[in-house]
């Protein structure tokens, strides 16, 4: 991708899932990455098999106070930060909303919005003095749709999407934000919460009878990261196989 060569990126959850396959991808593109992840033996094995990457800085975005540190130590690898993958997050199936405790809600939320939100700010400070950036935050599909199981998870996702059009805004011209609404993507995540009845059930609802790979939701991030993408700010962009495009949800 044009204009990705040096840049400088962080990514969150970068050690797994689609978080990893972005990381490759990246370095793969020639960009500096730092990735944050608050699982340390993974991230040690990922810089340990990718030489490329610049660094790893355990953090667990869900503790806030932990995140300027994270941003000051990938300044301090890194030298700036030109581009934030704001991707750190996780889902819980449950077997219906009536059934959700405080302690569920408040994981989630902690980590896919309240989270993420301190993360691109603390991004965003950064980029606002330097007089550019992009910031690039992971949506979903089922912040767009209602869905069964996943309340609190959709609640999120519906709030990154706002959350999204809101710094596009207030951040312009020098810094734009964008979203990536991904479906069904065969991640850990989703392996551990679907068995391979559901999995098939699933696939021959989407009209493209498949599940998204890591990559293909990497190559997406890479593309909205690049000066390829240089007029594209405010917005989500959805990869999901034609699903919402065919009402699943409502099926």
């Amino acid at each position: 991708m044009r204009g990705l060569e040096g840049k400088r990126v962080v990514i969150t959850g970068g050690a797994s899932g689609i978080g990893e396959a972005t990381t490759c991808r990246f370095v793969g593109e020639g960009a500096k990455v730092c990735v944050f992840d608050r699982d340390v033996p993974a991230g040690e094995r990922l810089r340990a098999a990718l030489p490329g990457l610049a660094g790893f800085v355990p953090c667990d975005v869900a503790q806030l106070d932990r995140i300027p540190a994270a941003f000051a130590k990938a300044v301090e690898i890194m030298g700036g930060v030109d581009v934030l993958i704001n991707n750190a997050g996780i889902s819980i199936r449950h077997g219906s909303c009536l059934e959700i405790t405080p302690e569920e809600w408040n994981k989630v939320i902690g980590i896919n919005l309240t989270g993420a939100f301190f993360v691109a700010q603390a991004a965003a400070r950064l980029m606002v003095k330097q007089g550019a950036g992009v910031i690039v935050n992971m949506a979903s599909t089922n912040g767009m749709r209602g869905f069964r199981y996943y309340t609190d998870y959709n609640a999120t996702k519906a709030g990154i999407i706002e959350l999204t059009k809101s710094m596009a805004i207030e951040l312009a011209p020098r810094i734009r934000v964008v979203a990536v609404a991904p479906g069904y993507v065969m991640t850990p995540m989703q392996k551990a919460e679907y068995t391979e009845e559901m999995f098939e059930e699933l696939n021959q609802k989407l009209p493209l009878k498949r599940h998204a790979l890591p990559e293909e939701v990497a190559s997406l991030f890479a593309f909205l990261a690049s000066d390829e993408a240089s007029y594209l700010t405010g917005h989500v962009y959805v990869i999901d196989g034609g699903e919402i495009a065919g009402g699943l949800a409502s099926r």
